[in-house]
């Protein structure tokens, strides 16, 4: 396959464009970049000439971008972050003490692990990066297929021979309700019990425990499905009697206190789900990544147990 790319410009030209950008002046950039004035100014006329436009306007003594260095700068960024994290990957392969791990779970209430986790981790690899990649907690397994994460924690493993899994814990689901709420006397709740109820789930809907597992199996109709992205925001819904959700015990634990909620297990034999933390097969399992998953196995077990 040919790989005839006309490119213009060189790394160099956009390590300037963003130190120019960033300290608004040619000076100040020079010297982040341990780059004379001069030399520069004149890497700067040269990256404009390639493009055939103005990258900045001279305001003075200020620097401020033209639409064209706004372009420009937006794709530096991503080239620069995706340059760096695929070095740090590579010398992480080849046995470096450097190294990153870019991580993201299915729940943004999940992320209370990390923590813990990341405390020890870098107590003993202090020069690996362990980035949260929040933007990916929508959809984790495609960002790992598609290159842009290194681990994802997800309940829900999809049947992919690309993919490695690694069993990290077991935590149970419960139906939260306002302390009033007319099943509150019950004690658990069965699939029925929720017919005509309004509940409120984390986005997107399609993808609801409450909704695929527990109620459509069973022919439950709930009134209406309300997705909320934070937990603490569920509660607060549900403390005010609008509705009832399935939340993981954990979760709810700290609320339970104030008498707000009261929670009730799914079925009298309660309602449980197993986490797994994913890594694409083909990918080399170094010392560091194998540490941060024996970790993350070690740490969830002993959060998820029932309290």
């Amino acid at each position: 396959m040919s790989l005839n790319h006309d490119v213009r410009l060189e790394i160099r030209h956009l390590k300037l464009l963003a130190a120019v950008a960033e300290q608004g002046s040619v000076t100040e950039a020079g010297r982040r970049l341990h780059v004379t004035q001069s030399a520069l100014s004149h890497q700067l006329r040269d990256a404009e000439e390639k493009l055939g436009a103005a990258l900045f306007l001279r305001l003075g003594r200020r620097m401020v971008l033209t639409p064209a260095g706004e372009k420009l700068l937006d794709s530096a960024h991503k080239v620069l972050d995706e340059l760096h994290t695929t070095e740090a990957q590579i010398e992480g392969l080849n046995g470096s003490t450097r190294g990153i791990i870019r991580v993201s779970t299915e729940c943004y209430t999940c992320y209370h692990w990390l923590p813990p986790v990341l405390k020890k981790f870098n107590a003993k690899f202090p020069s690996i990066e362990v980035n949260i990649v929040l933007e990916a907690t929508s959809h984790p397994i495609a960002a790992l297929l598609d290159g842009q994460i290194d681990v994802a924690v997800t309940s829900c493993p999809p049947r992919n021979k690309s993919l490695r899994f690694t069993q990290t814990c077991e935590d149970e689901l419960v139906i939260v309700m306002d302390s009033h709420h007319r099943l509150a006397a019950s004690t658990h709740i069965q699939p029925r019990d929720l017919a005509g109820e309004s509940v409120f789930c984390y986005p997107p809907r399609e993808e609801s425990t409450l909704v695929l597992k527990v109620l459509r199996p069973a022919g439950v109709q709930p009134a209406r499905v309300t997705e909320i992205p934070l937990t603490e925001s569920i509660v607060d819904m549900v403390s005010a009697g609008l509705g009832v959700a399935l939340l993981a015990r954990w979760a709810v634990k700290n609320y339970l206190a104030g008498g707000r909620i009261v929670t009730r297990p799914l079925n009298k034999s309660g309602f449980r789900r197993r986490w797994y933390a994913a890594t694409l097969r083909q990918r080399p399992m170094t010392p560091y990544l194998t540490e941060f998953l024996n970790l993350l196995v070690r740490t969830c077990s002993l959060d998820s147990v029932p309290g």
